[in-house]
């Protein structure tokens, strides 16, 4: 599974200011074309891209324009596509346009970090004049934005403009390679990119040429000193540049060369003498070295890591019987990823696994689908069972528990099913060992035990992985492991380490009391030295998530049947994820959720079950009165 990176981080000591403050509730409108208006309510912290991609119309509109570049008007002007969603004003209009790319789409950029302590970063917005001044016209990477007149730039206090031009993206590089700067709309009064951007908020600006000398230095304490990354030839243009003599007043005021920082005589022979015994003992040491980590690793880690992972007889048993839940999904007789059986003749899988086939406009399947509980064995006969259809689903990977589809499949009366899984629910263990049951690389079913990596602990196995490769970069650069270390330092799932790779996806994760606590979902994948996948970290989709939004969209489906059949299938935790329910739909205010709920409550001819789960939600929790003594 292809993993897209999405961050907005606030200091590097990852003290992040919550939510409820930086991205209160809030709702905007958006229209394209001479279609409808639409209205779009979110409060997660993200882009505007990512909450208008919650719309299905939207989502559909994206792919048919893939191969096109998205423009957003905001009050007449372009904003970026990565605009944090929480600055829009409530109630807000926004124009979506596509139009002709100029190059490849690029790959999503990591959001800048804050370098300060405990303090939450400050936005400002300024807007450019989409074409600049004499002699540097052509300032927009995409000519169709020169027909929106201007767009607006967000930046964070304490960073320089170039910066914030750099990580708009929209802007062509010649206005970083040459001396430019932002002249003011109405003053005129000029501004250089390597000034902050702190009194720029709400201006006006156009960018002009200002000579044809080399751009200045950045002012010393900026925020964009801290994330920008220079490469090998920059930093030796430095060190050379820094070897020069520096110059200081003598006692009549002149400048006269520092001799503190004279050359050695014979320096270069001496460095050059020691650099190569250097690297002659460097290179001996590295296979002792190697040597010596592995074994230490295998006594301080590997065993204990072993004892976390034994079962008891009875446990392997459990699993066992549970095992036969567990089923392959194939796509037109083709082995596509796994499933299981949840409750009745209902399997849940990962919506990626489907995707390719699934018409979201339509809400039908373009091929044939089918589900197999029994494939163990090669020389075993295995019989599927087809699937009708996709009863519900949801597809957001950037959020956690938004990939997954549940499928309907049709069986004979007299068919013995599996007992389904629904049964054996249970929430994220906070540590020790797991079980993955599934079907990976399209094979037999396996089953693989493993551990639990904290959340702590993920960028150590980040760091292995890339401290590992240190000679493999011509295939696996070193940015691939710091996307990834800053993806699971943001990942709410549950992460592991696992060998069940591609075909795995929507397998069942068992905790060590045989509850399934997750689905199996997908990890960070690059090519091995020698060719084969290896992953760096794996994830699984909590299910008390999964479980909330299937109700959620079974009620605003008003799909009674299934829901009537889910009620049918009592279990331990039914109770509390209602509570998780009631409580979701409350604060994001799902209003057609609420209206289902009142229209299916006022019929006569329901349920009784259906009934009782619609009072509950019509029930409205009282404030506890508070005691005071008198």
């Amino acid at each position: 599974m292809r993993i897209t990176i999405h961050l907005l981080i606030c200091n590097k000591h990852n003290s992040q200011v919550p939510e409820s403050k930086l991205h209160p509730v809030h709702s905007f409108q958006w229209r394209w074309a001479n279609q409808g208006i639409i209205t779009a309510t979110c409060n997660e912290a993200g882009t505007v891209e990512n909450s208008l991609r919650k719309s299905l119309q939207f989502s559909n509109l994206a792919k048919k324009n893939k191969d096109k570049e998205l423009v957003i008007i905001r009050d007449g002007k372009a904003i970026s596509p990565h605009f944090p969603c929480f600055l829009l004003k409530n109630k807000e209009f926004l124009t979506v346009k596509f139009v002709k790319a100029v190059r490849p789409k690029k790959q999503p950029r990591a959001q800048i970090v804050c370098d300060r302590k405990n303090t939450p970063c400050e936005l400002v917005m300024f807007h450019v004049l989409a074409k600049g001044g004499k002699n540097i016209v052509k300032i927009m990477e995409n000519p169709a934005l020169t027909q929106i007149h201007e767009a607006t730039v967000y930046a964070y206090k304490g960073e320089k403009v170039k910066q914030a031009l750099r990580r708009d993206g929209r802007f062509q590089k010649t206005i970083f390679k040459k001396n430019c700067a932002l002249s003011h709309k109405s003053t005129e009064v000029k501004t250089e990119l390597s000034s902050l951007v702190d009194d720029l908020d709400g201006e006006t600006f156009q960018i002009v040429l200002l000579n044809k000398s080399d751009p200045p230095d950045s002012q010393p304490g900026s925020l964009d000193d801290a994330y920008i990354v220079r490469n090998e030839t920059e930093s030796q243009l430095e060190s050379e540049n820094g070897s020069t003599q520096k110059t200081g007043p003598d006692l009549n005021g002149n400048m006269k060369p520092d001799k503190g920082l004279q050359e050695m005589p014979c320096s270069k022979t001496t460095l050059g003498l020691l650099s190569s015994q250097f690297t002659h003992c460097v290179e001996k040491l590295k296979p002792q070295a190697r040597r010596l980590s592995r074994v230490q690793n295998v006594l301080r880690v590997e065993f204990g890591q072993n004892t976390q992972m034994c079962r008891e007889v009875k446990t392997m048993k459990k699993l066992m019987d549970l095992s036969s839940s567990v089923c392959q999904v194939r796509v037109n007789g083709s082995p596509r990823g796994s499933g299981f059986l949840l409750f009745f003749e209902y399997a849940l899988t990962n919506f990626h696994v489907i995707k390719d086939i699934y018409d979201e406009k339509r809400s039908q399947l373009l091929g044939k689908v089918s589900v197999h509980f029994s494939y163990e064995s090669i020389e075993q006969p295995d019989r599927g069972f087809d699937v009708e259809d996709v009863v519900c689903a949801d597809y957001y990977p950037d959020v956690s528990g938004r990939d997954w589809a549940l499928l309907r499949f049709s069986a004979d009366e007299n068919e013995t099913l599996p007992v389904g899984l629904l049964k054996h629910f249970g929430f994220l263990p906070q540590h020790g060992g797991i079980c993955i049951i599934g079907h990976p690389n399209g094979g037999v079913k396996k089953i693989d035990p493993c551990l639990i990596v904290l959340p702590p602990n993920r960028n150590m196995v980040v760091e292995r992985h890339y401290s590992e490769n240190l000679g493999h970069v011509q295939l696996v650069t070193s940015s691939f492991f710091k996307h990834v270390e800053r993806s699971v330092e943001q990942n709410k799932a549950l992460t592991y380490e696992s060998c069940f790779y591609f075909g795995s996806s929507g397998s069942p994760v068992f905790d060590a009391d045989c509850k399934v606590v997750a689905m199996h979902t997908g990890g960070y994948v690059y090519p091995g030295k020698t060719g084969e996948n290896q992953s760096v970290i794996e994830f699984g989709q909590p299910l008390h998530d999964i479980m909330e939004q299937i109700i959620i969209q079974l009620v605003e489906r008003n799909m009674l049947d299934v829901l009537k059949e889910y009620l049918a299938c009592s279990y331990t935790q039914h109770k509390t994820i209602m509570d998780g329910v009631k409580k979701l739909v409350e604060s994001r205010n799902f209003i057609t959720f609420k209206s289902v709920v009142k229209d299916v409550s006022r019929l006569e001819n329901i349920d009784n079950s259906l009934k009782l789960f619609f009072e509950f939600f019509l029930l409205k929790e009282e404030p506890v009165p508070m005691e005071i003594e008198v």
